[in-house]
């Protein structure tokens, strides 16, 4: 039951309705969360000469996980195409409850814990190419790492009154695999509520964990035990913060032409962020242009390139980037003006960046008006 309500919960963080732009995180971000952490059955594996933990013996137990929780903290960074890297700090915590077979009846208590760092990639999915304009952004990974497992003192009080203890600590290479959504808050730019499920894999190396026999009160070392490979089921909520996410830029103003007894000598085409390509609604101002200038008495029409000042690739590259970026969003508009008839000698395009701005703006912000080409009939 408690596997079907933490599955539940987890699809419906990833279903829950919602009407603004999901955030595809660029630059350094945090990451905290906990949850439920199911542990799969362990078999152990028995040597019972104290001196030599190879000699195995053919007996072996399986133990049995009961209730426990995870925490994990990350860093990371993320590349502004959906990609992140991040390392990761984690700890697991189960108890155990049960031991089967063993020579006499008997139970079985006490708990575990396994803790260490993994290195992850993971990949947002953009809903957007999709057609899905929702503020839910799914994700998956892959990480690797290193865990240490602690088996504090667990006791098996068998029927005919004597005790076994085994403990210890070991470790060995961890992976695990990931699968969530993140929902950003309303109002609340960078900060994201997080749900996720993860398998976590571990393989022991370092040695094996110590047994001691208790007989009326009389403890002695009877040997060593060997787990098999550890995989923890984990259904995780988190919250997760990008400190270079700015708030979703207000929608495009529509662009209105009044009317006028001649046609007017400047139009106006607004570009999406980091995008030239022409939409529906620019390819008809380009046609209104071209038409215009057979109307009016024209000698040349100047095709002028804008940008906002933020940039897709931040840093000292940014002016630059933006520089060709309003290039390529000119030579755009004149390809679509010599589609339409404009002959292509009359045309004359430049590029002018993030410089002369519609709209001013403080620095590294997203203004849909600043995104423009102007047509201007001469």
């Amino acid at each position: 039951m408690r596997l079907r309500t933490a599955l539940l919960a987890t699809t419906l963080m990833a279903a829950a309705p919602v009407a603004a732009n999901a955030t595809i995180i660029t630059g350094p971000y945090v990451d905290l969360g906990g949850g439920y952490n199911l542990v799969q059955n362990q078999h152990g594996h028995f040597s019972n000469d104290p001196a030599n933990a190879s000699m195995l013996t053919k007996s072996s137990s399986q133990y049995r996980h009961d209730a426990g929780f995870t925490g994990f903290g990350a860093v990371g960074w993320g590349f502004g195409n959906g990609l992140r890297l991040e390392a990761e700090g984690l700890y697991n915590y189960s108890e155990i409850n049960h031991r089967a077979p063993t020579a006499a009846t008997g139970v079985t208590s006490g708990h575990d814990q396994s803790y260490g760092g993994m290195l992850n990639v993971l990949y947002d999915i953009d809903l957007k190419q999709f057609g899905i304009d929702v503020p839910v952004t799914p994700f998956v990974g892959v990480g690797a790492g290193y865990l240490w497992q602690n088996v504090s003192p667990t006791t098996t009080r068998y029927s005919n009154g004597n005790v076994s203890r085994l403990g210890g600590t070991n470790g060995g290479f961890a992976y695990q695999g990931i699968v969530g959504a993140a929902y950003d808050i309303p109002n609340m730019p960078g900060l994201q509520l997080t749900a996720q499920y993860r398998m976590v894999g571990q393989a022991f190396s370092d040695g094996p964990f110590t047994m001691t026999s208790y007989t009326n009160g009389v403890g002695k070392s009877v040997g060593h035990a060997f787990f098999d490979n550890r995989f923890n089921h984990q259904f995780i909520l988190g919250l997760r913060y990008a400190f270079n996410t700015a708030p979703p830029p207000p929608p495009p103003a529509p662009v209105v032409v009044p009317p006028a007894p001649t046609p007017a000598r400047t139009y106006l085409v607004f570009f999406d962020w980091d995008r030239s390509d022409l939409t529906a609604r620019a390819r008809e101002i380009v046609a209104e242009a071209a038409q215009a200038s057979t109307h009016v008495q024209t000698t040349r029409i100047e095709v002028n390139g804008y940008t906002d000042n933020s940039a897709a690739h931040p840093g000292p590259r940014g002016e630059k980037y933006n520089m060709g970026l309003s290039i390529r969003r000119a030579q755009s508009v004149k390809a679509e003006l010599i589609r339409d008839g404009v002959p292509t000698g009359a045309i004359d395009i430049h590029g002018y960046g993030e410089q002369h701005p519609l709209v001013p703006t403080g620095p590294n912000t997203r203004e849909p008006q600043n995104r423009r080409v102007e047509i201007i009939l001469h």
